[in-house]
């Protein structure tokens, strides 16, 4: 237990010294960095959201070529 104290002790200190650094040696200033953080954000999630629609759209097909009469009828085949 105690060493995870001194883990977690030890954690903190080098987020809030990461943090401290970072800070003061940014080129940009603060208001400017939280809109590019803002719009790379903003770029992420509609990336994700292209992604993931056109992922949906490809199972989509792949299932409905899966449950089609025509296919079920040549996959199954008689012994």
């Amino acid at each position: 237990m105690r060493r995870l104290m001194f883990f977690a002790g030890g954690l903190l200190c080098g987020v809030m010294i990461g943090a401290t650094v970072a800070l003061l040696l940014t080129p940009a200033s603060g208001d400017a960095m939280r809109e590019d953080a803002r719009h790379r954000f903003d770029d992420m999630l509609s990336e994700a959201r292209r992604a993931s629609e056109q992922r949906r759209r490809e199972l989509e097909a792949q299932l409905a070529q899966m449950t089609s009469p025509a296919s079920t009828e040549t996959a199954i085949k008689p012994a």
